[in-house]
C-alpha cells in the first residue's frame, strides 16, 4: 500500500510537470525541480532556468502551449526506495519528438522532485499516437532482426561464400528456376514458413552479376511452389514451368526485367481418361519446360518420366510418351526422375536430375524424336544423397552453369536451435571433353574473393608423413595443389586439422580403388555424417594429381583435374583450423601448393 501511495504522488508530480509546461508557468515548473537536478548532457538547474526563460522569450515550439503535447499515458513508474524512474514522458511538437525518462527523488521536506533527466528516443518529425505505435512495431522488428543477424552471424558452421537461407527453415532449398537475364543471374529457391497459417512452400528469390555477391528479392511466388525450371518462351517473355501443389504441373509469365511480378498460368497436366494408351501411367511431377521448333515441351518426372507437348502454353497439352527410348546398363529405371534439367552440351545432351535414393546424376545422350536416348549415366553423390536437386542455366558466356542443394539431413533438427537451415553448392561449370565425358569446374569469379596468397613448390612428402602447412590455417580458403607420385597407395591433404590432429577431414586419391575420396569421420566432435565419399577418378599415368580444395565453415568441396567433383558437410570444432599434406605407401612429390583466403561474399 506504501508503495502504491508513493507513486500516486509520483504521478501528482508529473501530471503538474506536463500542466506546468503546457501553460508555461515558469515559477510552478521550476519548483518541481531538485537543486540538485542535472540532465544528461550535464545541465544544471540555473541553466534550465535561463533555458526555459529564453525559449519562452523566443516563443520556442518546445514551450509554445498551443504546439506542445506532452504524453504520459503509457508511463510506469519504478520506484526503489527514496527514488523513482518514470518513464516514457513523450513531448511531441510540430518539430519533432523527444521522449524522456525522469529520475525524481523523495527530498528531505517529504516532497517528490526530478533530479535527473534523460532523452532516450527522439524524432525529428512529429508523431501522433498512431505513429508512435508504428514506430514502436517498427522497432521490435528491427531489434528481432538484429538479434537473429547477430545470431547467425555467430553461428561457426554458417558458410560465407556458399548460397545460404537467410532465415528460417529451407528444407527442402532446392534451386529453381536458373536464368541469365538481362545482365543477371537469377536463381529461385524453395523454402517454407507458416505466413498462410499453415506450413507452405515458396519461392525465394535471388540475383546476381558475378555469381557470388547476391541480392535478395521480394518474395513474389507464394503458396504451394515446388520443383521448375525458367525458360525463354515464343515471345522472349522469361516463363517458369513448375509443380503447384494440388494443382499439377504449370506456367508463370515474368511481368517484368527485374522477375518480381509474375502471372500464374493454369496447369498444363495433359487430361486421360479411361482408354487413353496414357491413362494413369503418368505423374504431374517436377516438370522442366522449354521450346522448341515453334513447340512446347515440358518433362514430367517421377518414377515413370513423361513428354508432353503443346503449341501454346495454355493450349492442349499432350503427352508424347515415355521420356527414356531405353535404358542404360546398371541403372535401374525404377529409378525417379525427379527435378529434370535437360540442356546440349557439346554435341551431346545432358539429362541433370536426381534419383530421391541416390541424389544427383546424369545422363549423356541425344535427344531425338520426342524422347531422350541415354548412352552413359553418371552420379555426383555416391555414398549418400546429400549433392541432392540440380539446377542450371546459360549465360553470356555460353556457360553452362549449375546448382545443387546439399541436403543437412543431420542437421535439420539443429536448424531450429541455429535459426537456419538450407545451403546450395558452389556453382559448376558444366563441358564435355573430346571423348564426351562431363568436365567439371569452379566459375573463375571466385577469384575476385581471394586474398593472402601463399605458394610453395618443389618438395616431397614422405611415406606415413605429415607436412603442416603453417602459413595456411582457416576455415574459408582455397587449395590449388599440383602433386604426384607413381607408387603411393593414397595421397592428398588434411584440412580442419585440430592442434592433435584427433580432428581432421582427409581428401584423397585412393590409387588402388581409383577414388577421389572426402574421409569425414574423424571431422568433428559434433554429430556428422560419419561417413566416405568416393567418386570414381583415374589418374592416368604420368599424369599430376590436380585438387581444387574448397573449405567454407562445414561444406568441404574438392575437384580433381576438372574431372571429378566431391562434397561432404563437416562439422569441426571452432580450434580446427589446419592443413597438412600426407602420403601412403610412397613418397609424394609436391610441384606446387597454392592457398588463398576466401573472403564471405554473403551479407550475413
Amino acid at each position: 500500500m506504501g508503495d502504491e501511495n508513493e507513486k500516486a504522488k509520483i504521478l501528482a508530480v508529473m501530471r503538474a510537470y506536463c500542466d506546468a509546461m503546457k501553460k508555461e508557468d515558469l515559477e510552478a515548473l521550476l519548483d518541481l525541480y531538485s537543486e540538485d537536478w542535472q540532465d544528461y548532457h550535464g545541465a544544471r538547474k540555473d541553466s534550465l532556468k535561463n533555458r526555459f526563460e529564453q525559449a519562452k522569450d523566443k516563443g520556442d515550439y518546445k514551450t509554445n502551449a498551443r504546439d506542445l503535447d506532452i504524453d504520459i499515458s503509457t508511463a510506469i513508474t519504478a520506484l526503489n526506495g527514496y527514488k523513482a524512474i518514470f518513464t516514457p514522458v513523450i513531448h511531441s511538437s510540430p518539430g519533432g519528438s523527444i521522449t524522456y525518462a525522469h529520475t525524481l527523488k523523495k527530498e528531505a521536506d517529504g516532497v517528490w522532485r526530478l533530479v535527473y533527466t534523460k532523452s532516450i528516443d527522439w524524432e525529428t518529425f512529429p508523431l501522433d499516437s498512431g505513429g508512435r505505435m508504428d514506430k514502436a512495431a517498427i522497432a521490435q522488428s528491427a531489434l528481432a532482426t538484429r538479434r537473429f543477424r547477430e545470431q547467425v552471424l555467430s553461428d561457426p558452421h554458417r558458410p560465407g561464400y556458399h548460397i545460404v537461407s537467410p532465415e528460417g527453415y529451407g528444407a527442402p532449398f532446392d534451386p529453381n528456376g536458373a536464368i541469365y537475364w538481362e545482365g543477371r543471374y537469377h536463381l529461385f529457391y524453395i523454402f517454407q514458413d507458416h505466413r498462410f497459417g499453415r506450413k507452405l512452400d515458396h519461392w525465394g528469390h535471388l540475383s546476381s552479376t558475378d555469381l557470388f555477391h547476391w541480392r535478395h528479392h521480394p518474395t513474389k511466388l507464394l503458396v504451394g511452389m515446388y520443383s521448375g525450371n525458367c525458360f525463354i518462351n515464343k515471345d522472349g517473355v522469361p516463363t517458369l514451368c513448375y509443380h503447384q501443389v494440388d494443382k499439377g504441373n504449370a506456367m508463370a509469365l515474368a511481368l517484368d526485367d527485374d522477375l518480381n511480378k509474375w502471372q500464374k498460368l493454369d496447369a498444363i497436366t495433359p487430361e486421360t481418361k479411361e482408354g487413353d494408351k496414357h491413362h494413369a501411367k503418368y505423374r504431374s511431377w517436377d516438370p522442366y519446360g522449354w521450346v522448341e521448333n515453334d513447340t512446347y515441351y515440358a518433362i514430367f518426372g517421377g518414377q515413370n518420366p513423361a513428354v508432353a507437348k503443346s503449341p501454346t502454353l495454355e493450349g492442349n497439352w499432350q503427352y508424347t510418351g515415355d521420356l527414356f527410348a531405353h535404358g542404360v546398363d546398371g541403372v535401374s529405371l525404377e529409378e525417379d526422375v525427379s527435378c529434370a534439367d535437360l540442356f546440349k552440351l557439346g554435341n551431346k545432351h545432358i539429362l541433370l536430375c536426381i534419383s530421391h535414393k541416390i541424389g544427383c546424376r546424369y545422363y549423356i545422350g541425344e535427344w531425338k524424336d520426342e524422347q531422350f536416348y541415354p548412352e552413359s549415366h553418371g552420379q555426383m553423390s555416391w555414398v549418400d544423397n546429400s549433392y541432392f536437386a540440380p539446377e542450371s542455366l546459360i549465360d553470356n558466356k555460353g556457360r553452362r552453369i549449375m546448382w545443387a542443394w546439399i541436403m543437412d539431413v543431420v542437421h535439420w533438427r539443429r536448424g531450429w536451435d541455429r535459426g537456419w537451415t538450407g545451403t546450395m553448392s558452389l556453382p559448376r561449370v558444366l563441358s564435355l571433353d573430346d571423348n564426351d565425358q562431363l568436365l567439371i569446374d569452379v566459375p573463375e569469379e571466385i577469384e575476385a574473393l581471394r586474398y593472402r596468397p601463399f605458394r610453395k613448390e618443389n618438395f616431397e612428402i614422405l611415406p606415413g608423413e605429415d607436412v603442416q602447412m603453417d602459413d595456411m590455417r582457416g576455415n574459408s580458403f582455397e587449395l590449388a595443389i599440383d602433386m604426384e607420385s607413381e607408387l603411393a597407395t593414397d595421397f592428398g591433404v588434411k584440412v580442419c586439422v585440430s592442434q592433435d590432429s584427433a580432428e581432421a577431414t582427409v581428401i584423397s586419391y585412393d590409387a588402388s580403388e581409383k577414388v577421389l575420396k572426402i574421409d569425414g569421420s574423424a571431422s568433428g566432435a559434433e554429430p556428422t555424417p560419419n561417413n566416405v565419399e568416393a567418386g570414381p577418378f583415374e589418374l592416368p599415368h604420368g599424369e599430376p594429381l590436380k585438387l581444387r580444395v574448397f573449405v567454407d565453415k562445414s561444406i568441404v568441396e574438392v575437384f580433381a583435374n576438372g574431372k571429378q567433383g566431391v562434397m561432404r558437410m563437416v562439422y569441426p570444432s571452432n580450434n580446427s583450423i589446419g592443413v597438412s599434406l600426407f602420403s601412403k605407401g610412397d613418397a609424394t612429390q609436391v610441384n606446387v601448393f597454392e592457398s588463398w583466403y576466401i573472403s564471405p561474399s554473403n551479407p550475413f
